[in-house]
């Protein structure tokens, strides 16, 4: 088993992942996503709609998991934690909206045209997910 450092190296190394919410039942619901870990902060984020079932999982009961996987498939990490959700905003230059245009640019850097991201941030009603990450565990091959 790797230690610590291998985890949260991979998390922030990965683009993709796997988001498990808790459905109403108590079963995982599983998604998808494109997650940004920031070691310093000690938070996971991810971009998502409102409306879909992950979010509405995470307004019913706050916790979530994030699997990621290296590119060779041979080693893996999870990141367990509470969650809190921004958005969605109605104003392109809003709070909620700024949340996500400080993730972007964290998880990506600087995008070509900010007006068409705002504006389609509040279109697609994206709300910004943010795990505090008090858990991580996996193996590291």
């Amino acid at each position: 088993m790797a230690d610590q450092r291998a985890h949260r190296a991979l998390l922030a190394a990965a683009r993709l992942g796997v988001l498990a919410t808790l459905k109403r039942d108590g079963l995982p619901q599983l998604s998808p996503v494109q997650p940004f870990y920031d070691p310093d902060a000690g938070t996971l984020q991810v971009s998502m709609t409102e409306g879909r079932a992950k979010t509405a999982n995470l307004r019913r009961d706050p916790r979530a998991a994030v699997e990621v996987t290296a590119p060779d498939g041979r080693s893996w990490a999870t990141a367990e934690g509470p969650v809190t959700l921004v958005g969605p905003g109605t104003d392109p230059r809003g709070p909620e909206v700024e949340a996500l245009v400080a993730y972007y640019r964290a998880a990506a850097g600087e995008h070509p045209d900010w007006d068409e991201y705002r504006a389609t941030m509040v279109a697609d009603r994206r709300v910004l997910m943010t795990m505090t990450v008090e858990k991580v565990y996996g193996d590291s091959i």
